[in-house]
């Protein structure tokens, strides 16, 4: 079994573990998605995290 560096998005520490170890909150992986030319989903993608406020 890999095990994936992850960031807590609260507080912007890194982790290994699935639950962030000083406030307690879920961690996500911290790897951006592999990059694709042929990227059929991203103007999607794009506009959804546009919509939330993601800044990353």
């Amino acid at each position: 079994m890999t095990r994936h560096i992850r960031c807590c998005p609260k507080d912007s520490r890194y982790s290994l573990s699935f639950v962030c170890p000083v406030c307690g909150g879920s961690t996500v992986i911290a790897h951006p998605p592999r990059f694709s030319p042929q990227d059929r989903y991203g103007k999607y993608r794009r506009e959804v995290k546009r919509n939330e406020g993601y800044n990353y």
